[in-house]
């Protein structure tokens, strides 16, 4: 090549690089930061009313514990170092006032109820142990504490029936640790390769077979990541009912499918060779197959969540408000995530919209695992709500929101970051038409919803919670499990419980059942259950009457008491079963809010069985009841240790009462039959394993709703659909050419955690 086509193509290669250098340039100045967003409109729409639900802050919590340390007349011990034999106060709460002062004080400018405190005793040091509920107020500075504990429950609370504190489960690691488990050295050692101080352990529930008992099944697994996949095929009965630690023992022990009569008798049959052994491979720290380390290289962000315009909702202390909606909310220590007052165009739909418990039944071949029934209220699922992670658990530019707890401490806990609210596009019309019939046009609304999340992880399982607000008024109530799934040592008849996920683990068959509470006020506190359905009904053709017709005909039935309006696990249910207020729609229809259950249910416990009164909640997938202030919750955190007298039955909630021109409360049941799979290794995903149910409006309104909001979409054939005039879709790339204004990642879950 000569010098002269060199240098010329020298400078065409300059020249190029100097225009992409433009080009660049430029386009770099036409990627501006989207705009804050103004909320000032919403802003404007706060009030501190919703204060009256607000959860205690933290310094409430200090000023409360001062309270009872100086006026309870006896030592309280740290809970956090307590033995089960001293005084200490296991938690605090926020006591919600009765609904007929609250709505005095919303609708009708009374005074303001007097903000009080619920604090929970255990009194271990004491000749009759016991556990002791007191109201403690007023707050900020209280002056009087009340024992509820008769007024809540019909009388005492047995001492036995109380949770199982981070202390004790501690005392029970060094009592087996101990020394216990060295009365089977020469088993662990050589069956395991140590004397026993290296394994993880899954307690089960409830704690033995009356009321009294103490006695809880350990299930042993490799004390590595994702434990719960890797069972050793070793659990032992711990009988810890005695509140002196060396009255605590051993009485039975299982392995490998054998059962023996403590840790000795383990130990002698081993060396006379009579044990069955199960080499289980030692897995990587890392925790191998149940590893949910990312296995491949990153290929950079997916799909981005953001609002180019800014959020169109804001939150203010405990209240969140969107041009639709309004709600105030509080996470209940025991029970997670509660709404109060939602209000759809300022008029009140719900009063409360809370979860109660969420319980799991277990099968399998190994003792503990067939004799699990998780009651999640009594491990805490508000407590357990951690911090979210930022574009995974939520969108990354969703609003971000702190919760308090005082727990087994003295100190109250924050859990940063731990509910989050933001509005969601489902990427589906929430409604749309295009008409090819005489006139032509296109009508639609995309599918945005505001969403507050927040997840509780209980142990292996993580429940994702959330209640969503859509643009027609109704409301949705979603779960959604994840997590790992809880696993039995493979060995026998194993596959009658479960399908076998890896060499030696068995993934059992299990229930989730979740129950809310939704306090409806459908135009008022005076509401009636009505029943809607259809039947066909064979008449004569009335211009041919040779012929006859199966006639399709809407039926109608008011369910005037509360034992026709509960609904067993597989009974028949009306199609539509709706709230009904005596206010009228325009067209004459009683306004009403249809419950809409979406659900795919195992079966229930056996009603014969010794504990199922405990959670007899679990019977009915839709029971309605005369609210009462004295049956505030479906469970009791008690029930779990103490089920076969249960501290609170929902059953007897059902006592035929009428039901019509009244305040009326719809218990719901959701969940699903979970038999784990391969594909459920590492862990189980939301998809499929999402249930709820909806909140409609039913001749609530005189149309719908949603087809007053800006975000609709409409067009003809004589328009042009790309004119900004026509369609605010056409204005979208302009107004979404800009860059996110994200925050920085940060996480905080793994700062001040709570003792498991």
């Amino acid at each position: 090549m000569s010098p002269k086509a060199l240098l010329v193509l020298l400078l065409l290669a300059l020249v190029t690089i100097f225009a992409l250098v433009c080009v660049l340039l430029t386009r770099r100045e036409t990627l501006v930061h989207c705009p804050a967003g103004s909320q000032d409109s919403l802003d404007g729409k706060h009030n501190d009313q919703s204060l009256v639900f607000a959860d205690l802050s933290t310094e409430e919590m200090a000023v409360v514990l001062k309270y009872l340390q100086s006026h309870l007349g006896l030592p309280l011990v740290d809970a956090y170092h307590a033995n089960s034999s001293d005084n200490c106060v296991y938690y605090l709460d926020v006591e919600v006032p009765c609904k007929e002062q609250v709505l005095k004080f919303l609708d009708h400018g009374g005074p303001k109820p007097v903000r009080r405190a619920l604090a929970v005793v255990y009194f271990g040091n004491q000749a009759e142990p016991n556990i002791t509920e007191y109201v403690v107020g007023p707050l900020p500075a209280p002056t009087y504490h009340r024992d509820v504990t008769a007024e809540k429950y019909r009388g005492k609370l047995s001492y036995h029936g109380r949770t199982v504190m981070g202390n004790e489960y501690e005392q029970i690691g060094k009592f087996l640790l101990g020394g216990k488990l060295l009365e089977a050295a020469t088993f662990f050692e050589q069956v395991f390769g140590h004397n026993g101080s290296d394994f993880a352990a899954l307690t089960s529930a409830p704690r033995g077979f009356q009321s009294g008992d103490r006695a809880t099944w350990f299930t042993l697994f490799q004390n590595i990541k994702g434990f719960f996949l890797h069972p050793v095929g070793f659990e032992l009965l711990l009988n810890h009912s005695s509140l002196n630690i060396s009255h605590w023992s051993v009485p039975k022990v299982f392995y490998n499918g054998q059962y023996y009569d403590g840790l000795q008798e383990l130990e002698k049959e081993f060396k006379a060779n009579r044990v069955k052994v199960a080499k289980v491979e030692r897995v990587s720290s890392d925790g191998g197959f149940a590893s949910i380390d990312r296995r491949v290289p990153s290929l950079g962000s997916g799909p981005l969540h953001y609002e180019p315009c800014g959020p169109r909702y804001s939150v203010r202390n405990n209240q969140v408000i969107s041009p639709s909606w309004s709600f105030a909310f509080r996470m209940d220590v025991n029970r997670g995530p509660s709404v109060y007052d939602v209000r759809f165009k300022g008029q009140r739909i719900v009063y409360q919209l809370s979860v109660q418990d969420a319980m799991s039944v277990y099968g399998s071949n190994c003792p503990g695992g067939m004799s699990t029934r998780y009651m999640d209220v009594n491990f805490a699922m508000g407590r357990y709500s951690y911090s979210l992670v930022r574009g995974v658990d939520c969108p990354y530019s969703a609003t971000y929101l702190d919760t308090a707890y005082l727990i087994e401490t003295v100190t109250p806990e924050v859990q940063k970051n731990s509910i989050c609210v933001f509005e969601q596009n489902v990427e589906a019309p929430f409604r749309r038409h295009y008409s090819n019939l005489q006139s032509l046009y296109y009508g639609g609304l995309p599918a945005s919803a505001l969403v507050f999340r927040s997840v509780s992880t209980m142990g292996n399982y993580d429940y994702v919670w959330d209640f969503i607000f859509h643009p027609n008024g109704a409301i949705e109530s979603k779960v959604r499990a994840s997590g790992y799934i809880t696993s039995s040592f493979l060995y026998g008849d194993g596959l009658d419980y479960g399908n076998r996920v890896a060499e030696h683990t068995l993934g059992t068959i299990h229930t989730h059942f979740i129950n809310y509470k939704v306090d409806l006020d459908v135009g008022g506190v005076q509401n009636s259950l009505i029943a809607n359905d259809m039947t066909f009904e064979k008449v004569k053709v009335p211009w041919n009457p040779e012929h006859e017709i199966n006639r399709m005909k809407l039926v109608k039935k008011v369910l005037d008491t509360e034992d026709k309006a509960a609904f067993r696990l597989h009974d028949d249910m009306p199609r539509y079963i709706y709230f009904a207020s005596e206010s009228k729609n325009k067209w004459g229809h009683n306004r009403g809010y249809r419950i809409q259950p979406i659900s795919f249910f195992g079966e229930h416990l056996p009603e014969t069985d010794p504990m199922e009164r405990a959670i007899s909640w679990g019977r009915y997938k839709l029971a309605v009841t005369k609210r009462k202030e004295e049956e505030p919750y479906s469970t009791s955190i008690y029930n779990q240790n103490d089920p076969w007298t249960p501290s609170v039955a929902f059953a007897d909630f059902i006592d035929n009462e009428t039901i019509v021109n009244e305040d009326l409360v719809a218990w719901i049941t959701t969940g699903f039959l979970h038999i784990p799979h391969a594909e459920d290794v590492p862990n189980t995903v939301t998809l499929g394993n999402a249930v709820g149910f909806l909140l409609r409006p039913y001749n609530y309104f005189d149309d719908d709703p949603s087809i007053y909001s800006p975000d609709g979409v409409f067009f003809t054939s004589e328009q042009d659909p790309t004119s900004c005039d026509i369609n605010h879709l056409a204005c979208l790339p302009k107004t979404a050419a800009c860059l996110p204004n994200l925050p920085p990642f940060t996480y905080e879950g793994f700062q001040n955690l709570t003792r498991l």
